[in-house]
């Protein structure tokens, strides 16, 4: 149940109101003692009276009513309505199409198609989220890299001086992370590029991260990027070490969703989180919050515990 915003009494008023009333105080009286007009008390009192024994009970009779009139004259006919409907069904056109394809006026379409819950067109259905966790560390890592724009000095950001901008870039770091579907224990490293080479450098360092937990890396999920689908270097190394390589569809991120989310957590946590005079200084935090999000961060997904309690060697 919802008020008018002006109204000066709620519920328990009117119905103290008209219990006044009821009990012998005139309606001049009743008005002056709630603080209303004597047309607003005489409104709720001649509702209270015409009202049945059940409405009372209820007490919807001292509910705001609907100020729509009971008549609209002027208001099209249903098949005219219905004609406005189906062009709009037909075509997709907006009001001001419709109602030119139509000869009625431009408000009097948009008030139709309002009635008609037809001004927006349906949104499309979302696909059920597809939700898996392999059963094993190890069994599935998933690799993803993000950018951050180098900065000098702090920005208009957190300034709010745009003029102290540097005109010239200062280059871009890029986030090589890795994440194991299992554990979420993640790795990252800031590099210059994105380039195979460096990708499969990257993936070597954190093979070698994971092994010291006790984690034997079976699969490799990534997308299409051209340094995983075709670098030589990323290839052979994995191949070397009997690796499975599984690619995500194109235009279908969320397939590799786990590194996705954390690029999203980084970023909110580690690159934006915090001020930092300079991308050194940022670069510098990088691998204290990581330690951070292994061993004390809570996950949701994990039960409020950090990726570290599902490392079967958490001892050393």
């Amino acid at each position: 149940m919802s008020f008018h915003r002006n109204a000066k009494l709620g519920l328990a008023g009117r119905y103290e109101l008209v219990c006044a009333v009821e009990g012998g105080m005139t309606l001049k009286a009743a008005a002056v003692a709630f603080s209303v007009s004597p047309a607003t008390a005489h409104r709720w009192w001649h509702r209270w009276r015409q009202a049945s024994e059940n409405e009372r009970g209820s007490l919807c009779c001292l509910f705001d009513r609907s100020s729509r009139p009971h008549r609209s004259p002027r208001q099209l006919a249903p098949e005219l309505e219905e004609a406005i409907c189906a062009c709009r069904l037909r075509t997709g056109w907006g009001p001001r199409l419709v109602a030119g394809a139509t000869g009625f006026c431009h408000s009097t379409v948009w008030k139709v198609l309002k009635r008609a819950g037809l001004s927006r067109p349906p949104r499309a259905a979302r696909e059920p989220a597809n939700r898996y966790e392999w059963p094993c560390p190890g069994d599935l890592l998933h690799l993803d890299v993000s950018e951050y724009v180098r900065f000098k000095r702090p920005g208009h950001r957190v300034t709010g001086d745009r003029s102290s901008q540097d005109s010239i870039p200062d280059g871009t770091d890029h986030v090589h992370a890795i994440v194991d579907d299992h554990t979420r224990l993640a790795y990252a490293e800031i590099h210059s590029d994105a380039r195979a080479e460096t990708a499969a450098a990257f993936l070597e360092r954190a093979l070698a991260f994971y092994a010291s937990h006790g984690i034997e890396t079976r699969r490799l999920m990534t997308d299409n990027a051209w340094a995983y689908t075709k670098g030589r270097a990323f290839r052979e190394l994995l191949a070397q070490r009997g690796i499975r390589h599984l690619k995500t569809k194109p235009y279908r991120p969320r397939t590799n969703g786990k590194v996705e989310r954390f690029h999203q957590t980084m970023a909110r946590e580690w690159a934006y989180g915090l001020v930092y005079q300079s991308h050194r200084d940022r670069a510098a935090a990088l691998p204290h919050w990581l330690e951070h999000y292994n061993h004390t961060r809570p996950h949701s997904s994990l039960g409020d515990r950090p990726p570290i309690s599902r490392v079967h060697n958490v001892c050393g």
